[in-house]
């Protein structure tokens, strides 16, 4: 070959960019919508409590925002479809955020109820689109570490406005705090405009398809992954349905946490409430990331079942109440095994369908989420009431480990 004709070797692929200017976007809002939604979920349980509703009252006050949380999550996927994601993140963050000012004027049940199901509405919105375009802007073969990304930007709120919306409402009183999480949810209004169209659309810009891996036969109940999967097919698949089981099981144990805890503690040491929820919530942010680069290198079914008895033993830990070093490690362990199952079990479902299937999955996961969550905060202000909470977190704990069957059969069914 003569000298100088040699052609120069083509620039090594570099890595799938991760984090781009939609997904940033998809950030923004999520955070504004979270932040809103955690100030306010061990607060308005609390408010509750000030008009004399007890501890039933505060149940109620959870129950009633995830049980329109889950309405909500059922018809997202649909509305979607009709009217894109723009128009309807608009709407579920006007939904979230706006109702909260009545609640200003008012301490009766009945008008915290109404408010509560207005909101869990805008929540289940929220919550299912920003799961799906996610998953739909990421690569692949990162869709672990990406969730884990998006994870860590809503598990911030968790961290910080959770526990601060207890102490603020200590310092300055209830109505301060119901306008600033009104504030800070409409602000996530200012990114909605640069969100994706619609989903699903060939050669759409910034959704490119990202195929999961198809029916098996190690796996013959994966759906078809060229077939488009609504909720109720995906309810009766057992590749999907069996990780959204095991995550319910967690999922309970959280709803019962944020709502009850402050209660639990309340003739504790002074801001050990503040302290444990603190914990919780960083662990699992932590948790939660780290489980999704690990996903992405070995598999998140590996994580499914470990993430289930770290947080089954941190419920247990409840049991010691009175000591709040117990309480505070039982809510470290906790929300580390929180953070695991929700990225490992979310992560696992959106491997089993293809990009028509991402928000059928993400409603799938987040009613588990709300329905557990939910039913957790009615059952267990029930039960604590008849028991006293020592027995009734030990009641919980040893439901939890129930969920090993479908997590076991998930691993010998799916190799």
């Amino acid at each position: 070959m003569p000298q100088g004709s040699r052609q120069p070797s083509p620039p090594p692929t570099p890595a799938a960019r991760l984090v781009t200017p939609p997904l940033v976007r998809v950030f923004v809002a999520s955070l504004g919508a979270m932040s809103g939604f955690f100030l306010l979920l061990s607060v308005v349980p609390l408010y509750a409590t000030t008009a004399g509703a007890g501890e039933v009252g505060a149940g109620l006050s959870t129950g009633a925002l995830l049980f329109a949380t889950v309405a909500a999550e059922l018809a997202a996927p649909r509305l979607v479809a009709r009217f894109g994601y723009r128009v309807v993140f608009a709407v579920g963050l006007l939904l979230l955020g706006a109702p909260t000012l009545a609640l200003v004027g008012s301490a009766q049940l009945p008008a915290i109820l109404a408010v509560s199901t207005v909101r869990g509405l805008g929540f289940g919105i929220v919550v299912v689109l920003g799961s799906a375009l996610v998953a739909s802007l990421v690569p692949a073969q990162r869709r672990g570490e990406g969730l884990g990304l998006h994870g860590v930007v809503i598990g911030v709120p968790g961290v910080v406005a959770l526990p601060f919306g207890v102490f603020l409402v200590g310092q300055a009183g209830y109505p301060l705090v119901f306008v600033i999480a009104t504030v800070v949810v409409l602000s996530g209004l200012l990114v909605v405009p640069g969100l994706p169209g619609h989903p699903g659309l060939p050669g759409h810009p910034g959704l490119p398809g990202h195929p999961g891996r198809g029916p098996t036969q190690a796996d013959p109940d994966r759906p078809d992954p060229d077939r488009p999967v609504g909720v109720l097919t995906g309810l009766r698949t057992g590749s999907l349905l069996r990780p959204a089981l095991v995550f319910t099981a967690t999922a309970t144990a959280g709803g019962i946490v944020v709502t009850f805890l402050p209660l639990a503690l309340a003739r504790g040491p002074a801001n050990l409430a503040v302290l444990a929820l603190f914990g919780q919530a960083v662990a699992a942010t932590v948790a939660r990331w780290w489980a999704g680069r690990f996903g992405d290198r070995h598999g998140p079914a590996r994580l499914v079942i470990p993430g289930l008895l770290a947080g089954t033993a941190g419920v247990l830990g409840l049991v010691l109440v009175d000591s709040p070093v117990v309480v505070v490690a039982g809510m470290l362990l906790f929300g580390a095994g929180f953070g695991v199952s929700q990225n490992a079990t979310l992560s696992l479902m959106f491997s089993r369908v293809s990009r028509s299937g991402y928000g059928t999955v993400s409603a799938m996961w987040n009613l588990a989420f709300d329905i557990a969550m939910g039913l957790g905060a009615v059952g267990f202000g029930v039960l604590a009431a008849q028991t006293g909470y020592p027995a009734a977190f030990a009641v919980t704990g040893a439901l939890m480990l129930v969920a090993l069957v479908p997590a076991g059969l998930d691993r010998m069914l799916v190799r």
